[in-house]
């Protein structure tokens, strides 16, 4: 196979997973009423990829991974419990005060911003009735303020924006505009090193800043239908991606967006935003 060897070694461990993904498309489609469950298939993903296994570290995860600390501290007695969580990407809620629409007869409101979002996610929570924490110290279930930290930051962070709400009767589509930068993303407010130990603003390390990459909007007034679309910059362009309908955009366009999911890119030493 010469050269070819290495693509030869790949398709082979990937055939069975092929021919057991069409086996189970054809279980599908067979019309029987009882549930199907791909079960062969698993065994199959289990069997090739040691990774699938045992946890190892992928390149989702090397690229995407980041680590939050969980703070949990009890009102009674004290105790505090810190607990480190992986994370793939961030779930933001939009802040409430930012939900509600306003008629034309009122003031108009503060644009929400994606800083605003972040604080909202960070900020010190005491946690309600229904979440009470287990204390260890006191034994029982304790009234508690929670905090989240970023222990971490992934080389390229994602951040969802949770647009879907839930009631017990219904749910919503939260279509708030959120403002958010084109370059220059500070996360340093985030993070526990850098918050625990202050620096002077111009010893910024560059690694908490990101840069904009994409951007995901979800068309539509429900999560159940609609439409996805995103933007992209290519070589310093942004680019609109429609299902198969490419067209260039301005930087204008792509901040008038509103944004579901947003890919910002850890920014290097080396690089400047206009280099992206």
């Amino acid at each position: 196979m010469g050269n070819t060897c290495f693509m030869n070694a790949i398709l082979q461990s990937l055939r069975s997973l092929v021919e057991e993904f069409r086996k189970t498309l054809c279980s599908l489609w067979q019309g029987s009423q009882t549930a199907f469950s791909p079960d062969a298939l698993f065994y199959v993903i289990w069997k090739i990829m040691p990774s699938f296994r045992n946890g190892t570290s992928t390149i989702v995860t090397s690229v995407f991974g980041g680590v939050l600390q969980n703070e949990v501290y009890c009102l009674i007695c004290g105790t505090e419990s810190r607990k480190f969580d992986p994370f793939l990407d961030l779930s933001l809620d939009i802040p409430s005060q930012f939900r509600i629409k306003t008629t034309k007869d009122q003031e108009p409101r503060p644009t929400c911003t994606l800083n605003d979002c972040l604080r909202s996610f960070t900020d010190l929570e005491e946690l309600d009735e229904t979440e009470l924490y287990m204390c260890h110290k006191c034994k029982k279930r304790q009234k508690s303020t929670k905090k989240f930290w970023i222990q971490k930051l992934p080389t390229v962070l994602c951040l969802h924006l949770k647009r879907f709400h839930w009631t017990a009767f219904l749910r919503n589509k939260i279509d708030t505009y959120v403002e958010f930068p084109m370059c220059g993303l500070d996360m340093k407010s985030y993070l526990l090193e850098l918050c625990n130990s202050p620096q002077p603003e111009n010893s910024l390390p560059e690694k908490c800043l990101y840069d904009l990459a994409a951007v995901v909007v979800h068309h539509g007034s429900g999560i159940g239908s609609g439409h996805y679309t995103a933007y992209g910059l290519h070589e310093g362009r942004w680019y609109h991606f429609n299902d198969s309908t490419v067209t260039l955009v301005s930087e204008e366009a792509v901040l008038k967006a509103k944004a579901y999911i947003l890919f910002y890119t850890e920014r290097s030493d080396q690089e400047s935003p206009a280099k992206l």
